[in-house]
């Protein structure tokens, strides 16, 4: 089937006139590659299978070609396929946070902060954000669900839900795959996965990975600065002339591993068990190891005669991460017409990182004056979580769909954090410093819920509860800040300090941060869904969600925030199924959202602050259009267009340079009316690709991805381009060659342009410094499926 120049017109015009989404890359293609019909997408959103096309939800769903065909490692490289989807790093935690619809939290990095965004791996939630930057391997789908989720998936998934879905063995099948890779910046890769029937009833699936590349960021030198300059200034900040010392370059790193470094592994192994056709039993182990840096903060207008992705460094980069996970789901048909599933999943983290806080951003003068010196280093962090859901459901088709639920889950979790700030160089006199100690936060969380549509005709109705009660403890958490005792040595901390000791320099927090939360919401769906004709669908729906409350620093307690959600959207095919339409416009109110920030209080301490504030009003709408515009050629078009609006707030932070508010004695902005971060007015993107055949049967494959958005914040502060990525277009190309017997070899190019791409920005030393999107990266992997 050939598109003529007027069939390719109105599909852009049909394109031009829908108004927004809720799909996009195929899963599991039910047609062969010379058919002119986009494949059926089956996803899990509504926690049955379920035609994408025929589910009135926001969601987008890729498979793993498109995964692949991507480069997609971690959820920051699934963002640009996704609308109204934003992923930012963060560095010295050396984790993601992610932001949907204008909705997120920088500071949900932490023990004590949520994401607003829940991530899940086969229908278990990763309460922890570290989770969500594990390598994605051997996956064979990612569902992304915008709007509230709060009544399938529960707590935490305020604006949104992200599932995985890895690979499950298969019965009786013996495959597998292995692949190698290459690419600049001394990028080596490696993947494999293999299948095996360990009986009639059973089979074993064991998948393997690593990723490793060497640090984006170059190091500087110190500047010479003359020892009578030094001298000079050592004096004019009133030094005592006979405690005079040089600047020890060496206290300043040259070589070593660099930031932004990748030395990633993963294994998992899974077992299947399926006696008979009613019962089924998936369950797997799988471990992942991080030995790469944390990503540095760059000057974002660097010094004469320095490279832009270069750092005066003095605080050597290190990140240690290691992840346990058990995951299980029992599957067991009761009666023909209703079926019990039981998911459980234990998780254990530990992890210790080094990061140079202070980037280098302001020279020292002499050993104590002019810059600073400022790490900041996990000393040590360990979580634990398990949850256990229990879900009974109807199956088939019904004239009243149901399932009911019960959830449980709890985390234990703990925590040494320690931030030495000098002045001038480590060799100075402190500035602050202090540790912050959490050895036990423990979580507890329990839900039931219940959802039922009742289908009449060619209209469907749905609704749903969920009711969840949580609780959280600190126990024997706080902080411990430095006395400034003339008796005590002025070092920066390191772990060897005990600052819980009397005589270390160190005095705790009054009050310390012990304390209890206690809190329970409900949350609900309503949804009117009308199929039009089989290949049209509209639906409306009012949906909320929420992320729980907690403790900060003090003991104090936040209240939960929450979101409604107002919603209609459309599912749409035509042209034969050749071209999908799928749109979304939402109005969300956003109310108590919690606002994170470290901040100086009056009496000089230092401390993190949640609070609750007023909330924001944010609308908008998303389209994704599929098009097969030939046997050969494909294209996909992801759109959103979206506006926020922050209500009351006077916020604070350390983070940056704010004016000083009298009444609060304290550093502050009204940031009441501003846009909120990491949401562009309008963004695109396009993947376009055009199999070539060959004689022989083999095919090249071209590719071609454009990523387009407008402006965007990067804080609520809204303080001018420094703080704003500029509208920007990135282009990704690849060529992908199938040759005989599964035998293939891709070739990428990432950010052809070398963008330099903001993600965060702050200016706390006053000088403005932010985290990017990688540069230009070129590579090549190849491999062969069996």
């Amino acid at each position: 089937m050939k598109f003529s120049a007027i069939q390719i017109g109105v599909l852009a015009l049909v394109a031009s006139a829908n108004s927004a989404t809720a799909q996009q890359a195929p899963v599991a293609p039910a047609a062969s590659n010379e058919s002119t019909v986009v494949p059926e997408v089956l996803i899990t959103a509504t926690k049955r299978t379920t035609s994408l096309q025929k589910t009135p939800v926001a969601v987008t769903a890729l498979d793993a070609a498109a995964l692949e065909d991507a480069h997609v490692q971690t959820i920051q490289d699934v963002t640009n396929l996704v609308p109204s989807f934003q992923a930012t790093g963060q560095g010295d935690h050396g984790v993601i946070t992610m932001t949907m619809r204008g909705i997120g939290n920088d500071s949900a990095k932490t023990e004590y902060a949520d994401p607003e965004v829940a991530f899940f791996v086969d229908g278990i939630y990763s309460p922890r954000p570290e989770g969500a930057t594990a390598l994605l391997f051997d996956v064979d789908a990612i569902e992304v669900l915008r709007g509230p989720q709060g009544t399938l998936w529960g707590r935490n998934s305020t604006v949104g839900a992200v599932n995985m879905q890895t690979v499950k063995p298969k019965l009786k099948e013996f495959s597998g795959s292995v692949s190698g890779g290459i690419g600049d910046y001394a990028r080596l890769g490696a993947r494999a996965a293999l299948n095996v029937p360990t009986g009639d009833n059973s089979a074993l699936r064991i998948a393997v990975i690593h990723e490793q590349h060497d640090g984006y960021v170059k190091y500087q030198t110190l500047p010479n600065i003359s020892l009578a300059d030094q001298r000079a200034a050592f004096l004019a900040g009133g030094g005592d002339p006979a405690q005079f010392q040089p600047i020890n370059p060496n206290n300043y790193v040259t070589n070593g591993p660099r930031y932004n470094a990748q030395d990633q592994s993963g294994v998992r192994v899974s077992w299947l068990y399926q006696p008979s056709d009613r019962l089924k039993w998936n369950i797997s182990y799988e471990r992942f190891q991080d030995r790469g840096t944390p990503n540095m903060n760059l000057m974002q207008t660097p010094r004469a005669g320095q490279d832009e992705w270069s750092a005066l460094i003095d605080t050597a980069p290190f990140l240690h991460r290691d992840v346990n996970t058990f995951r299980s789901r029992v599957d067991y048909a009761v009666t023909p017409d209703i079926s019990l599933a039981y998911i459980a999943g234990y998780s254990k983290f530990s992890g210790s990182s080094t990061f140079d806080q202070d980037g280098g951003r302001v020279l020292p003068t002499s050993f104590t004056t002019g810059g600073d010196f400022q790490a900041n280093n996990t000393v040590w962090s360990k979580y634990s979580s398990n949850s256990h859901e229990l879900q009974l459901q109807s199956t088939g088709q019904r004239e009243v769909d149901w399932q009911l639920g019960a959830y449980y889950a709890a985390e234990d979790n703990g925590i040494r954090f320690d931030i030495p700030i000098m002045h001038g160089t480590q060799q100075g006199s402190v500035a602050w410093q202090g540790s912050f100690i959490q050895p036990k936060e423990t979580v507890d969380s329990r839900a039931v819920f219940g959802q039922a549509t009742w289908n009449t005709g060619n209209v469907h109705l749905t609704g749903g509860l969920r009711y969840t009660s949580d609780k959280r403890t600190n126990q024997g958490g706080n902080g411990y800040t430095w006395n400034y005792d003339a008796t005590v040595p002025q070092v920066p901390l390191t772990p060897n300090i005990d600052p819980t000791k009397p005589g270390q320099g160190y005095n705790p927090s009054v009050p310390s941060n012990e304390g209890r939360y206690k809190g329970s919401k409900t949350t609900g769906l309503a949804r009117l869904s009308y199929d039009v004709d089989k290949n049209h669908m509209l639906y409306a729906s009012v949906a909320t969600g929420y992320k729980a409350g907690g403790l900060q620093d003090g003991g104090r307690t936040y209240d939960p925030e929450t979101l409604t959600n107002y919603e209609v959207g459309s599912k749409s095919s035509f042209m034969g199924g050749a071209l999908r339409i799928n749109n979304a416009l939402y109005y969300e109110d956003f109310k108590d959202f919690q606002f994170s920030s470290p901040v100086t209080n009056p009496d000089g301490s230092h401390s993190f602050v949640t609070s609750n504030v007023d909330g924001a009003k944010v609308w908008g709408f998303e389209s994704e259009i599929q098009a097969k515009l030939s046997p050969d050629d494909k294209l996909a078009l992801a759109l959103s267009y979206t506006h926020t609006k922050l209500g009351f707030l006077v916020a604070g932070s350390n983070d940056y340079a704010l004016p000083f508010c009298p009444d609060l004695n304290s550093n502050c902005l009204n940031v009441t009316g501003n846009i909120m971060p990491h949401a562009p007015k309008f963004s695109a993107h396009l993947n376009y690709q055009h199999t070539f055949r060959m004689a022989n049967g083999d095919t090249l494959i071209p590719r071609v991805s454009v990523h387009h958005e407008t402006k965007s914040e990067l804080s609520i502060f809204n303080l001018g381009p420094e703080d704003q990525q500029a509208a920007y277009t990135k282009f990704d190309i690849g060529l992908r060659y199938q040759g005989p017997k599964q035998f293939w070899v891709d070739a990428f190019v990432r950010n052809v342009g070398d963008k330099r791409i903001k993600t965060s920005a702050m200016n706390g030393a006053n000088v403005w410094v932010a985290q990017y999107l990688p540069p230009r990266t070129i590579g090549v992997n190849a491999g062969i499926d069996f």
